[in-house]
């Protein structure tokens, strides 16, 4: 290599560094997702729960099993847990066979996760069914903790449910 040769490769290389130093600083980090709304949020989870109740009252299966993610778990006293949305779906018909079956739950929390796809409600649930001995009615209280995750299409889907009776009737 000649000089001139040597001297012109340092000059491109001297001129080539600083564009692409430049190119590289005209790139940009992407911008920060959106700010989640958590009152919004808890609001959606509020009315799902408000829908749930009504879908209790109305025994639909369907529409009670439709609120539960695929692989979702519900665990409730004295049965195994229920693992999965075909499980549920088949665990909830005796329920609503029984004509005595009544279910209601408010939440008295709500938390989300400040990145907006978990969620959990814990409140207090009343239920009534009829005791298999008696035949006639039975309610029971208790405590209830369920767990949302956000979807891909944006709604709220129960992963775990659990609930816990406090041993009044």
């Amino acid at each position: 290599m000649t000089t001139n040769t040597k001297t012109s490769s340092l000059v491109s290389f001297a001129f080539l560094v600083p564009a692409f130093l430049a190119l590289a600083g005209c790139t940009q980090a992407p911008p920060p997702p959106p700010a989640i709304d958590l009152a919004a949020e808890e609001t959606k989870i509020r009315d799902i729960e408000t829908a749930w109740n009504k879908d209790w009252a109305a025994k639909d299966v369907e529409k009670i099993a439709s609120h539960y993610a695929d692989d979702a778990t519900l665990m409730a006293p004295g049965g195994p847990a229920m693992k999965g949305i075909a499980v549920i779906h088949e665990g909830l018909k005796p329920f609503m066979a029984d004509p005595n079956m009544k279910l209601a739950f408010t939440a008295q929390h709500v938390e989300i996760a400040k990145s907006g796809d978990v969620a959990f409600t814990q409140g207090t649930y009343t239920m009534t069914m009829s005791n298999p001995k008696t035949k006639k009615p039975e309610t029971e209280k208790g405590t209830y903790v369920t767990v949302y995750k956000k979807a891909a299409n944006g709604n709220w889907m129960a992963m775990e449910d659990i609930n816990t009776p406090d041993g009044t009737h």
